[in-house]
């Protein structure tokens, strides 16, 4: 078992609170000392409550789900014998109503491009293959409703 914290602070300040037109900007801070400036999504609370230029949890949760499949991807391709040289990803997660009528990210559509170098080069299938594996092995996934797909350049 491994365990993992956030630690969240969110302060009222002088800001009245019960007029909701509080500020939704707030820090989450990590064990290795890193603070990540956070906000409610524009999208979801209004500016200037929130903050558009800080990391709202949907945008996390899309940013955990492709940075997992990447390090997973990373991992197997060197096992494999394959020389990475560059893994980008324009990730995107949609967020509407799911089955139960609930308002969800329900698809997060991964779209990475990898560049290798070397003798040694991946075929479709082994591509494929490295990308099925990653999706199967990768935690964020496993820990999800949503549907995540990969299309692969």
């Amino acid at each position: 078992m491994h365990q993992y914290q956030a630690h969240i602070l969110w302060q009222r300040g002088d800001q009245t609170f019960t007029d909701n037109l509080y500020s939704r900007a707030h820090e989450w801070q990590f064990d290795g000392g890193l603070t990540v400036p956070a906000s409610s999504s524009p999208l979801s609370v209004p500016l200037p409550m929130s903050v558009a230029a800080n990391v709202d949890p949907e945008e996390a949760l899309v940013a955990a789900a492709s940075s997992c499949h990447m390090l997973f991807f990373l991992w197997l391709a060197a096992r494999q014998g394959f020389t990475v040289d560059q893994y980008t990803d324009n990730a995107v997660g949609i967020m509407e109503k799911d089955a139960r009528g609930k308002i969800a990210i329900t698809r997060i559509t991964l779209r990475p491009e990898i560049s290798f170098s070397g003798d040694v080069q991946p075929s479709s299938e082994q591509l494929a293959s490295l990308h099925h594996q990653s999706h199967e092995d990768c935690y964020i996934a496993n820990s999800l409703r949503a549907e995540i797909t990969i299309e692969a350049a």
